[in-house]
């Protein structure tokens, strides 16, 4: 990577310079948690809705961090005397514009691409079909944001031959930015479809925004059987030079036919007056058009047809997403094998030291050979080693003839292998216990039979949950919050069935002030794992005061009878001002103190030093409700005066929260001082549904497919049949997994390939039948229970139930896997 004196890049933007000691670097970090080489950073203290990176800078001077980009109002006086500042107004907005000036720096081709869908895909083809042909900067993941384009871009240096970079956007004016920052040669538009549309009034609105990558572009490339997009085209740009494909004659790559063959899919192209069958390891129209982006971008940069059908053979699918699953001896496994880059290796690191389960756990890599580095492999395994011991990783595992011929450059427990078969056979999974492993490796090298190893459940059947959009539907919550307002995030119950740690840890990174149990047993596991966060107990009981003591739990008080032997512990343990937390009963009728308890209340916690209130809260009966209104209004109003006069006598404030998800959108008056989030982070029970995600998918397969005669039986005591001549497909997935077997015989139903089938006969303990005649199915087919396609709701409506029963009925013998797209 490239270095810059600081004060060179001084002159790069408008700003205030303050240099203690003139320094070089090289990298350019926005994520305090993803710093490698700290003496060659540059952070870029960036303001958001929910963290300010002004908060981390001086933890990361403390690593050897000096230069620093900051806003006006930043406090320099404390204890900084070596640091470098670019001092601005707007950090976001100067990152911008030093990536823009670092980037006309240098006159290699650059592909820049954009589009609804699959833009990801086709950079990561792109430079697969490259290969080592030239050296690629590209963007890690999918980082095509206000943030990740100039992050991306940074990663350009001498070595850079060619640019392969994504631009995303969601909302107008967005383009205008980042386009001048990417500014590419070579224009690729995937397609236009209904991502993001909410922000714009037609799609015709949302090409017209895209197509702005592209003003400085020497050639355009676009699939040209979409009469909307050539239109745009030729009127926005017409004396620029298109490479269009599709199945028109006048497309300079025209798709003359293509067919199923085996696996994959044979493609018959004409290109240059020649006809060429082309064979791609994919059967499916997306990965079709995406692979024609790819080689059109290849053939506009010179490359052979003939080069391109013989490297196309081993394009491998894109992972779009990290998972994190449970491994085998109390392991974690985290598998990313996405792409393989120093940039990527340093975020999918920043995820393990994030998911790692308390200080001792041990953290390994598997790691394979990282290729179109642009570095010589010297320095790239320097950096590598620099970074694993940032981050504390204490044993790596090395595939690859350039990890191993450097075996020398890396200090911790090292052991290298030239291919994935030689870690595999050398490597016993019982040698792994208590760790947090990443897997991280380019997609040749097969790492997938490493993580299955190392995976300790492998029933197909699975709990997906989704972690990016945990984190927005949080996000939409806050958006609603005023700035004080704090946020209690509810992970009782296994956290809603999706596992109490690993939706802690995210909350816990995403700040969020507290955390709510049911039982002191479930705020233990959580310390154990490492969660600092305030925890309330919503259920304490007696026998577990010693221990949540011992672990700095809080208890919710709900009666004198748990209050008056919690302070009886706390005197015999000499402890005073323990943090409490005071239910009030204000129409449930369930646990709380009520109204007319309150003076004995009073005198109680006046004259108990022993106890400190923390906060008072109470319960609404159906704030969701619309015919509830007004009783819940009632509540609010008994509530706010209860506390009220609770203040006045202990003469000090407490928080004061009353306000479920559902409240939080419709009573916004009634905030108070924080608010307790459930069922909302998971995409449930909002008036504004549209607005929140979907976080967990209930999946599992095909497993057998067979033809059944009208009025044959079928399952357990014969409750099933069809009307008709037709097929059942065989799920392994039954009650024990939590597949409730009031579905069976009709009452519910799942997607087969996007397609809804209804269950039919009665569930077994292990699976179900499901009627898939007339549908397109296959053996080994995906099954969605429910999830994005298959709204819990649905289930839930069907049993007469609510969705939180469901989610807390799945089983735990039921896979987890946790991952971010």
């Amino acid at each position: 990577m490239q270095e810059y004196l600081f004060s060179e890049v001084c002159g790069w933007i408008s700003c205030k310079s303050i240099i203690n000691k003139d320094v070089r670097f090289s990298n350019v970090i926005t994520d305090s948690r993803t710093v490698s080489i700290p003496s060659k950073s540059l952070f870029v203290a960036i303001s958001g809705m929910n963290h300010n990176g002004h908060d981390y800078i001086s933890s990361l001077y403390q690593q050897g961090v000096r230069c620093f980009l900051v806003e006006e109002d930043f406090d320099f006086s404390v204890g900084l005397d070596e640091a470098n500042f670019l001092v601005v107004k707007n950090t976001l907005q100067a990152f911008q514009q030093l990536a823009e000036k670092k980037r006309r720096t240098y006159d290699c081709p650059v592909i820049g691409i954009t589009g609804s869908n699959g833009k990801t895909i086709v950079k990561e083809w792109i430079s697969q079909l490259v290969g080592n042909s030239m050296s690629v900067a590209r963007s890690p993941k999918s980082y095509n944001s206000q943030i990740g384009v100039p992050l991306s871009v940074w990663q350009m240096d001498g070595h850079t031959e060619l640019g392969v970079f994504e631009a995303g956007i969601s909302k107008r004016g967005e383009m205008e930015i980042i386009a001048p920052i990417i500014s590419p040669t070579i224009g690729v538009l995937t397609n236009v479809g209904a991502a993001h549309q909410e922000n714009f009034v037609s799609q015709q609105e949302k090409l017209q925004e895209k197509m702005m990558l592209f003003e400085g572009c020497e050639c355009i490339i676009f699939g040209s059987d979409s009469t909307m997009i050539r239109h745009e085209m030729y009127n926005k740009y017409p004396c620029k030079r298109f490479f269009m494909w599709g199945r028109g004659v006048d497309a300079d790559l025209q798709v003359l036919y293509k067919k199923d063959h085996g696996t994959g899919m044979l493609i018959g192209l004409k290109y240059n007056s020649v006809e060429y069958d082309v064979l791609i390891p994919f059967s499916d129209d997306v990965s079709f058009e995406n692979a024609l982006g790819a080689v059109s971008a290849l053939l506009v940069l010179g490359f052979s047809m003939e080069y391109i059908s013989g490297m196309i053979q081993k394009l491998v699918p894109v992972a779009m997403r990290m998972e994190l699953k449970e491994g085998i001896n109390n392991c974690i496994v985290i598998n990313d094998s996405y792409n393989s880059d120093l940039s990527s290796l340093a975020l999918s690191l920043a995820f393990l030291v994030q998911q790692s389960r308390g200080k001792t756990e041990q953290r390994t890599l598997i790691l394979s050979d990282i290729y179109q580095s642009g570095m010589d492999d010297h320095s790239l395994c320097v950096q590598i080693n620099d970074l694993l011991k940032q981050v504390g990783v204490s044993k790596l595992l090395g595939v690859g003839s350039i990890l191993k011929s450097h075996a020398h450059l890396f200090h911790l427990d090292a052991i290298f292998y030239d291919s994935t078969d030689e870690l595999l056979q050398n490597v016993v999974p019982n040698s792994f216990k208590n760790e947090a492993i990443l897997i991280k490796g380019s997609r040749n090298f097969g790492f997938e039979k490493v993580a299955s190893v190392l995976e300790m459940k492998h029933h197909q059947t699975c709990l997906e949950i989704n972690l990016n959009a945990l984190v927005d539907n949080l996000n939409y919550y806050r958006s609603k919050l005023n700035d004080n307002t704090k946020i209690l995030a509810m992970v009782k119950a296994f956290g809603y069935g999706s596992g109490s740690f690993e939706i802690a840890n995210v909350l816990q990174h995403q700040k969020v002030d507290y955390l709510g149990v049911a039982f002191a047993d479930e705020g233990v596991e959580l310390r154990k794992a490492g969660i600092s966060l305030p925890i309330i107990v919503m259920n304490p009981e007696v026998k577990s005061f010693p221990v949540m003591l011992m672990h700095h739990l809080e208890p919710e008080l709900y009666g004198f009878k748990v209050l008056d032997q919690f302070v009886q512990v706390l005197a015999q343990e000499g402890i005073r001002n323990y943090p409490v937390h005071i239910k009030l009963d204000t129409g449930m009728n369930r646990l709380g103190f009520v109204h007319d308890e309150g003076e004995r209340l009073f005198e109680i916690l006046k004259s108990s030093p022993e106890i400190g209130v923390k906060s008072c809260f109470s319960h609404l009966v159906g704030s969701e409700d619309v015919g509830l209104d007004e009783f819940t209004k009632s509540q609010i109003d008994r509530f706010c005066e209860f506390t009220s006069r609770m203040e006045a006598i202990l003469g000090y404030s407490f928080i004061k929260h009353i306000l479920n998800s559902a409240g939080i959108l419709r009573f916004p008056q009634a905030q108070l001082d924080m608010v307790r989030l459930g069922i909302g982070m998971y995409g449930v029970g909002g008036s504004d549904q549209v607005a929140l995600k979907p976080v967990t998918r209930f999946k599992s397969f095909i497993s057998q497919i067979k033809s059944v005669k009208a009025h044959e039986t079928i399952g357990y005591n014969r409750k099933g049949e069809l009307g008709y001549d037709g097929q059942i497909a065989i799920v392994p997935v039954g009650y024990a997994d939590g597949l409730n077997r009031r579905l069976g015989n009709g009452v519910g139903r799942v997607m087969v390939n996007g397609q809804g089938a209804h269950i039919v006969g009665n569930i077994c303990m292990d699976m179900c039948m499901v009627d898939v005649t007339g549908l397109l199915a296959e053996e080994g087919g995906e099954v969605e229970i429910f999830g994005p396609y298959n709204p819990v709701e649905n289930m839930a409506e069907a049993l007469g139930t609510i969705p939180y029963e469901v989610f807390t009925s799945i089983s735990r013998r039921v896979k987890r896997i946790y991952y971010y797209e």
